[in-house]
């Protein structure tokens, strides 16, 4: 009797449950979702493997609803993409010169240019997920999951997240956007519903710099925006 009730215990062990990656997600995109505010310190790499090239920088990422967005560089300093609700100003010198480009906020009603609000939204319907791993990021336990669009017209080919248990946030982003480049960025010191100054979402153009009119997707370095706040 007591043979067997051992192996029972060892059978029920060895088929331990994998968590549900879309129950993550979608935890995940509730709490998201009922954020007014985020604030985050960031690590951001770019990785072109075709060109062999990799781009690393760090400072501050804010965000507040869909359309206000501030990513303040330390490093490379003084650099900075703000959303003001009306344009994106993308300041990248060390990479696109002593040039302002102004662009036009995308005209997507639920979205905006909050594309983590986007990943997180409806991932049953729009995603193979697979769980990958229980981790350790930015001092925080997090479920890892990956998720493959169903549509090719998706802004990403694969993405990895790392998602806080606790909390379900964000601390690590991963996404191959196309083939051979991948942008990961990963977040630490995460202040959520904080007040902000209106200063954190104005951009003021650099003496000297040249304004140029774009469209989002060009003119940025390469750097990009991956918005990372709550939205509205």
């Amino acid at each position: 009797m007591m043979i067997r009730g051992l192996l029972s215990i060892l059978v029920g062990l060895g088929q331990t449950q994998t968590p549900d990656p879309f129950a993550i997600v979608g935890r995940a995109g509730r709490v998201y979702r009922n954020l007014t505010s985020l604030q985050a310190d960031f690590v951001q790499i770019l990785q072109d493997r075709a060109q062999g090239d990799t781009l690393t920088g760090k400072g501050v990422v804010s965000q507040a609803g869909n359309n206000y967005f501030a990513m303040r560089f330390s490093d490379p300093p003084n650099e900075a993409i703000v959303v003001d609700g009306k344009y994106i100003w993308t300041y990248t010198p060390s990479t696109a010169g002593n040039q302002v480009t102004r662009s036009p906020v995308p005209t997507d009603p639920v979205y905006g240019v909050n594309l983590l609000a986007k990943v997180l939204d409806r991932p049953q319907e729009r995603y193979k997920a697979t769980y990958v791993a229980r981790d350790t990021t930015s001092g925080a336990t997090t479920d890892v999951v990956e998720l493959v669009p169903l549509s090719q017209n998706g802004p990403f080919r694969k993405a990895k997240l790392w998602l806080g248990v606790e909390d379900a946030l964000p601390r690590r982003i991963e996404l191959d956007e196309s083939p051979g480049f991948r942008r990961i960025l990963i977040l630490s010191h995460l202040r959520t519903n904080a007040p902000f100054n209106k200063k954190t979402f104005t951009f003021e153009v650099p003496a000297g710099a040249r304004v140029v009119e774009g469209r989002w997707g060009t003119g940025d370095g390469g750097r990009g925006t991956e918005d990372m706040g709550g939205g509205r």
